[in-house]
């Protein structure tokens, strides 16, 4: 069932969203997804602060907001299931369990890091953990995703690939070649459009006419579906029927979830173009994703808020003994600089 909604208002995505909130999850999903975003929150606050201050090279662009897709999408998965990632990509890794460790070191540009430090923030990945990388290059990480695919295809292995992009990735003609490929040959592939509603700085009705992503699908013979993405509950839901779909082997599928990120482009401060208003930005803030779970755990009695509040903490105490690792981590020796690069 495709579930329609309109896109800026938040308010609208509530009532849009009524009829999903109400579905049955048991109590270890909902505990599993508030870790996961919790993490998830946490690892990118501080990590802001860090490059605000100058202590980590380059730009990072921030997941906060966009917690429940990660999470909702990483809690219907395996361990053996693959995922690709965007520029956007910290809360995809973390969500599929790449340590704070691991993920500070790249971050920090150490040999320790998941990617030895040659990464950074854009280029993070853990093949071991079925994250095949996220990707500066918009739209890049989709045609992977496929390939992943078509290899547990091939091989006869019912695992099952995702790929992360966002609203402006549909306008890239890999999304096109590769959801083609994926639902001619009936691939194992999800396809999750975390439409945050921005092409960096561009409206989505600046650079597409439809209003429903999830509408491209369609062109391909492949079922989609539009999901509440401030609603972990209802992520997770979606995500599990198309993993269903996809390990049956019933081809791939699209969801769009509508999401928002709370801060600019790239970075905390970011760049403060006028594309946006406070009021909108506050608006989403009202419908946060871990305060809407929290209320949620709380009513129902899967948790109190002591137990809440002990996630909160134990994830503090873990982000700061990682930071105190990464930055006693040694930087990468000039010798090794040709160590782990390839040619045909």
């Amino acid at each position: 069932m495709v579930h329609k909604a309109p896109r800026k208002s938040a308010a609208k995505i509530t009532r849009q969203a009524a009829s999903t909130v109400t579905h049955p999850a048991s109590a270890q999903v909902i505990r599993d997804l508030h870790e996961r975003m919790v993490r998830i929150r946490l690892f990118e606050t501080e990590a802001g602060k860090l490059m605000e201050a100058g202590k980590l090279p380059g730009f990072l662009h921030l997941y906060v907001g966009q917690e429940a897709v990660a999470a909702g999408v990483m809690t219907a998965l395996r361990d053996d299931d693959q995922i690709t990632s965007t520029h956007r990509g910290h809360g995809h890794a973390v969500a599929k369990g790449v340590s704070f460790r691991h993920m500070y070191a790249e971050l920090y540009g150490r040999v320790t890091g998941a990617c030895l430090g040659r990464g950074g923030s854009m280029h993070i990945n853990d093949v071991t953990l079925g994250m095949l990388g996220a990707n500066g290059i918009v739209g890049a990480g989709i045609p992977i995703a496929v390939g992943a695919a078509f290899a547990a295809r091939y091989k006869g292995e019912d695992s099952v690939a995702v790929t992360f992009f966002g609203d402006g990735a549909t306008n890239i003609g890999a999304f096109h070649e590769a959801a083609n490929m994926a639902a001619i040959l009936r691939l194992p592939v999800i396809f999750i459009c975390e439409n945050n509603g921005y092409a960096e700085f561009t409206p989505q009705s600046k650079h597409m006419l439809i209003t429903d992503v999830a509408d491209r699908a369609a062109s391909y013979g492949m079922p989609s579906v539009i999901v509440d993405g401030m609603d972990a509950v209802a992520v997770h839901h979606a995500a599990a029927e198309a993993v269903e779909r996809a390990r049956a082997g019933e081809g791939p599928m699209m969801i769009e979830a509508k999401t928002y990120r709370y801060y600019d482009h790239q970075g905390v401060k970011g760049l403060r173009h006028p594309y946006r208003s406070d009021a909108e930005v506050e608006e989403w803030k009202a419908r946060d994703a871990i305060d809407l779970l929290e209320a949620r755990a709380l009513a129902d009695g899967t948790a109190t808020r002591a137990e809440l509040d002990d996630t909160w903490q134990r994830t503090r105490d873990a982000i700061a003994e990682a930071i105190a690792y990464a930055e006693a981590s040694p930087l990468p020796d000039t010798a090794d600089l040709l160590l782990n690069v390839y040619s045909g």
